[in-house]
């Protein structure tokens, strides 16, 4: 009986512990697990050669999509911020959340994105006719397709 006894109460503080460990914050998509977070800023270096990759970042937001929070921006150590998109549209953020940090969990990507892409993406920052139009060239860029985010409380 003492056995069963102290097998529950390891249970259960071994179930209090890992339910610590999780982030505490508004969640969205896919939940994020604890483990192996990389600064948003270390995260070209964390991929080395390849072109896309399946990481954890954590991040300041910069900047959300004005018109329905389909993208953010993070910050980066060079002051051009990365974009982060969501998988599948599948959710969108709040956009009163600049200033806040971010854990994400997908896809990091070294990409060119095309004129019109950019394009858009200045249209729904609100940007004017005349900036969208000055948009004349393809970018090589950092992104981060994410599945899971959670906005923090801290």
């Amino acid at each position: 009986m003492k056995k069963i006894i102290l097998s529950l109460g390891f249970c259960l503080v071994a179930a209090f512990a890992f339910a610590q460990s999780a982030y505490t914050g508004q969640k969205f998509g896919e939940e994020v697990k604890p483990g192996d977070i990389k600064p948003a800023a270390k995260m070209e270096a964390a991929m080395g050669d390849k072109k896309t990759t399946d990481m954890k970042i954590e991040g300041k937001v910069v900047d959300v999509c004005k018109k329905k929070g389909c993208w953010m921006t993070l910050e980066m150590p060079n002051g051009d911020p990365m974009r982060v998109t969501f998988k599948d549209y599948a959710f969108f953020m709040p956009m009163d959340i600049v200033g806040k940090k971010v854990v994400l969990d997908g896809i990091a990507k070294k990409q060119t994105i095309s004129v019109e892409t950019l394009r858009h993406y200045a249209e729904d920052a609100k940007k004017t006719p005349e900036e969208v139009a000055k948009i004349t060239d393809p970018k090589r860029e950092l992104a981060f397709e994410a599945k899971g985010v959670v906005i923090l409380d801290k």
